[in-house]
């Protein structure tokens, strides 16, 4: 059996972890995530994609800003949304591919435990 060699896991990997799966907690979070993914987006067209009002919009990419997971690019008085690295795009394709195999019905928002 082969056996990768261990990468040293430090600190800014575990908090690095824990942002994305803070930001994934959330459904509109998770949501935005997977729209960015696509294409950067204004934070308007955000909104009535996702059926959320502007200010529930604002406060989540607040949060994505705060986690670094998206950034703001100023466009004269607005501002448009992209993820911040290159790379999110493709983990979350690969992350949904795996929550495909996974249960639905294990841990709903109401019964998980893991809190």
């Amino acid at each position: 059996m082969y056996r990768s060699p261990m990468t040293t896991v430090t600190m800014s990997h575990t908090e690095a972890l824990a942002r994305l799966g803070h930001a994934l907690s959330d459904q509109t979070r998770a949501s935005i995530l997977l729209a960015l993914r696509e294409a950067p987006a204004y934070p308007s067209d955000l909104a009535d994609a996702l059926g959320v009002s502007r200010q529930v919009m604002s406060n989540q990419l607040a949060c994505l800003r705060g986690c670094g997971l998206v950034t703001a690019e100023r466009e004269g008085r607005h501002s448009w949304y992209r993820l911040a690295d290159p790379h999110l795009a493709p983990a979350l394709s690969h992350l949904l591919r795996v929550v495909l195999f996974v249960d639905p019905t294990c841990c709903g928002p109401d019964e998980c435990t893991c809190t």
